[in-house]
């Protein structure tokens, strides 16, 4: 008998549930299973979840291959008519215990359980007291998204939004900081939309206030992704006040033409990003940003395209997460003329040769600065702004050290 494999894909959401569920099977008893916690956001995804299935059941004939996440969530037949599946289970489902404790058992008279996602309406703030590094934890605060962006399948594989209540995520960071931790990332579908389910209807910077006030001993806050268009002043002020909340956000822009932003059904245009950017950082002057861009978006003339290429600098966008337009069966986006695949190749080139740009200046201007640096592993670890930073001398693990950045090489820093 042997302990459960598991395969992550996917977003930072994925990663803290993967830990969640690791314990929810253990705790049940699961031998000789192999999980794979899938991902939906492109049909490249899905391809790629298939592809990692395969080779694991290759790499384990003898045991239970079980497919999870918002792929599962969202095209259950695909995976339970694959040969090398036993068993497919939802989002809802994989959070709960009396299913990896029917796992455990066997596999029963289901072997798809996936339920309607529509139909959650809370949040489990699930509690993990390890992610299999010392570094930094995620906290899941948020699940779900209520907006229906002409693009995105997530929320048929997350549901309507809904949030961890504000002690709930509290008590969670206390706990992972007596263990240890230095850095704790808050994560969700669509972070900024954060307790609007609540009593009283808290935002997220409410949250992050609270946090910081209520756990005075934690080292370092993150935020990921966020809508800039849904950031509340309380958020604005902690950007702006507090140093213990990281100067690095990833946003989730999408595009920066106006008229492919409507058509994306996005709420916010590109003077909006600009403006949001422009905002931030005069709050917080190292800030950097990050951002989600889709190339090749139905209906996308090279003028269009040429206003998103633009808004990587006029936005001063350092940390590029590019991703060529995939149509998603069942979005109103897969309806609408599409751009031919070489131009859409061609473009999302551009775009990360344009990243791998700022990202030169960035390590550029860190030259001789000296930086608190949180160690992921004892030759690698991260400053404030998420910069990757490689030692000569071994450093502990989870450790913040102060170093001086002495030099510069592809996409990381020396010191």
């Amino acid at each position: 008998m042997s302990a459960p494999i598991f395969s992550n894909h996917g977003c930072r959401l994925n990663a803290y549930e993967l830990e969640a569920m690791k314990e929810l099977a253990e705790g049940a008893g699961l031998q000789d299973a192999v999980v794979v916690n899938t991902c939906a956001v492109t049909a490249e995804a899905v391809r790629k979840a298939r592809q990692d299935i395969r080779k694991l059941r290759k790499a384990n004939p003898n045991a239970r291959l079980i497919v999870t996440g918002c792929a599962a969530q969202t095209e259950p037949d695909t995976f339970a008519n694959m040969a090398e599946v036993d068993a497919v289970i939802g989002n809802t489902e994989k959070m709960q215990a009396n299913t990896w404790s029917g796992l455990a058992g066997n596999f029963g008279t289901e072997p798809v359980q996936v339920d309607d996602i529509m139909s959650v309406t809370e949040t489990a703030g699930h509690l993990i007291d390890g992610f299999g590094t010392r570094s930094r934890a995620y906290v899941q605060v948020q699940n779900g998204c209520d907006h229906r962006c002409t693009f995105c399948i997530i929320p048929y594989g997350r549901g309507n939004s809904r949030s961890v209540p504000a002690g709930v995520v509290v008590d969670q960071i206390k706990r992972l900081v007596d263990r240890g931790y230095n850095e704790v990332v808050l994560t969700g579908v669509d972070l900024t939309s954060w307790g609007a389910d609540l009593p009283a209807a808290p935002r997220l910077g409410d949250l992050v206030m609270r946090i910081l006030k209520l756990v005075p001993d934690l080292p370092r806050l993150r935020i990921s992704s966020i809508d800039s268009i849904e950031v509340d002043e309380a958020l604005m002020q902690a950007i702006g006040t507090e140093q213990r909340l990281m100067p690095h956000l990833h946003l989730s822009l999408q595009h920066g033409d106006d008229l492919i932003l409507k058509r994306m059904k996005r709420r916010h245009l590109r003077g909006d990003a600009i403006r949001f950017a422009q905002e931030a950082r005069a709050l917080r002057p190292d800030m950097t940003f990050g951002a989600d861009i889709i190339a090749g978006f139905p209906t996308e003339t090279e003028a269009h395209f040429e206003n998103a290429l633009a808004l990587v600098e006029e936005c001063d966008l350092t940390w590029l997460h590019v991703f060529p337009y995939s149509p998603r069966p069942g979005t109103p986006a897969a309806r609408m003329p599409q751009v031919n695949g070489r131009a859409i190749k061609e473009r999302a080139a551009r775009l990360r040769e344009a990243g791998a740009a700022q990202v030169q200046r960035h390590l550029s201007a860190q030259m001789g600065r000296t930086h608190q640096i949180l160690m992921e592993s004892p030759h690698m670890g991260r400053t404030a702004q998420f910069t990757e930073v490689h030692f000569d001398a071994p450093r502990t693990e989870g450790s913040i050290v102060t170093a001086r950045i002495t030099g510069m090489a592809d996409s990381h820093l020396l010191a």
